[in-house]
């Protein structure tokens, strides 16, 4: 997967940029709140991306950060939601407010959104909520400066792509915090709170 794209901004509207990498040009679908957050043409600039592919459609999606793409791949997940769909959800709404409204079953302002109906927003709500609110769960009392907050969203991230959940993992962290502190290495981490599973 091209995991990111850096290049100078060569033209920008909202639903799509046009990045220019040493002489090739991508154009690059993008929501409006990217487009918002984009620099003025000919200034550098790198966008998260998910290169869809199919036998006849190769389409590149990019964001302005990981936690826009984070919750761009999650809804694409859900049955009948295309990549386009995906990208036009979250231009209607902060990929923020998108969880708040999915982790309080709110139908209703989901339907706002353009491409939402009823039935698709109760099956987004039903596909989606319990994994944001696995990520919700408030790690502040585990975190201390600003390094050590970086080093556990990443042995999170480490533990979560091995298969473990959310609530596994913060019971480790919490018993490593206890017993051994919160120091170390992201590696020592991980296998203090593998030890701890």
């Amino acid at each position: 997967m091209i995991d990111s794209i850096f290049g100078k901004l060569n033209k920008k509207e909202p639903t799509f940029a046009v990045v220019d990498m040493n002489g090739i040009r991508l154009k690059i679908s993008i929501t409006v709140a990217t487009f918002e957050k984009l620099p003025s043409i000919g200034a550098s600039v790198e966008l998260k991306t998910y290169l869809h592919v199919r036998e006849d459609i190769l389409a590149l999606y990019g964001f302005a950060d990981d936690t826009e793409r984070d919750v761009f791949l999650k809804l694409i997940s859900v049955s009948g939601i295309g990549p386009r769909s995906g990208i036009a959800i979250l231009s209607g709404a902060t990929p923020q407010d998108f969880k708040k409204r999915i982790i309080a079953e709110d139908v209703k302002s989901l339907t706002v959104i353009p491409g939402i109906g009823p039935k698709t927003a109760k099956r987004i709500i039903l596909e989606l909520k319990e994994k944001f609110v696995d990520e919700d769960v408030d790690i502040s009392n585990l975190i201390g400066g600003e390094q050590t907050s970086g080093e556990i969203k990443d042995v999170i991230q480490a533990l979560l792509s091995l298969g473990y959940k959310r609530g596994q993992i913060n019971e480790a962290l919490k018993k490593v915090k206890d017993t051994d502190g919160l120091e170390g290495s992201v590696e020592e981490l991980i296998k203090k709170a593998l030890s701890k599973m």
